[in-house]
This record gives C-alpha cells, sequence and structure tokens, in this order.
C-alpha cells in the first residue's frame, strides 16, 4: 500500500512538521489548510496589529484563498477538486462567518458535494478564521 508524502510548491509553507498531504492507498489526506499564501506573511483578508493579534478580518477573503490552497495542493499530489470525499471545516467564529462561509462554500461545492462537517474551534495556530481537513481519492 502506498505511503507517500507529497509537497506543493504553490500551497503555503507548512507552519509545522507535516507534509501538504499524504496518499495512503487510493486516498489522499490534506493536514489542515488555512488561507496564508506561500512566500508572503500577510494573510489575506487579516488585519494584525504590531503585537500579531487580529485587529480585522474578511471571512470571504480568507474562504477563497483556502479554498485555492486546497485546490492547488489537489492538483500537484495527482488528485482534483471532484474527487473531494470529506470536509473537515474549523471556524473561530461560528455566529458570524458560518453564513459567508456556508455561500461560498455552495458556489465552490456546487457539482462535487463531498460530506462535511464545521466546528467551531476557540484558535487556530496562525492568526486565521478558518482552516479545511480535506480528503479526497487519487488515482
Amino acid at each position: 500500500m502506498d505511503n507517500l508524502k507529497f509537497e506543493s510548491l504553490k500551497a503555503p509553507e507548512p507552519v509545522g512538521l507535516y507534509p501538504h498531504a499524504r496518499r495512503v492507498g487510493n486516498l489522499l489526506f490534506l493536514s489542515g489548510v488555512g488561507p496564508r499564501e506561500r512566500g508572503k506573511k500577510e494573510i489575506p483578508g487579516v488585519e494584525l496589529s504590531e503585537s500579531g493579534e487580529i485587529v480585522s478580518y474578511n471571512i470571504e477573503e480568507q474562504c477563497r484563498s483556502v479554498f485555492r490552497n486546497v485546490w492547488q495542493i489537489l492538483e500537484d499530489a495527482g488528485s482534483s477538486w471532484d474527487r473531494i470525499v470529506d470536509v473537515t471545516v474549523f471556524l473561530t467564529n461560528m455566529a458570524d462567518d458560518f453564513p459567508v462561509y456556508n455561500k461560498i462554500y455552495a458556489e465552490y461545492f456546487a457539482e462535487n458535494q463531498p460530506c462535511r462537517t464545521t466546528v467551531e474551534v476557540n484558535k487556530l495556530p496562525t492568526p486565521i478564521a478558518i482552516e479545511l481537513k480535506v480528503i479526497a481519492t487519487i488515482e
């Protein structure tokens, strides 16, 4: 059985010791993906104070950036958006952000509708408001 790890040259650099994705059999497991962009310190849709605290954020911009990063990792690993079978979404503010996130999610998953779980978390490892954990099939 395959147990290969994948690194994308387009997705943001991991913030710890983990690959962007790992293949096991015909499944591709993505590590948590946020909205950061490769090689940049600024986070799309996030305004930080000098001490690194979130001053304001745009959940729509973060969602689109996260989805773009997931897309890039899938493509680089040899899978694709339409092969996603399961998505776990972590939001830091369910009450305010879920409606916008849910609307954007419906745009991106109009054709492919994977299983989905959305949970609220107190904090994510970097100053972001959304992170996705994805499982897709791969040949």
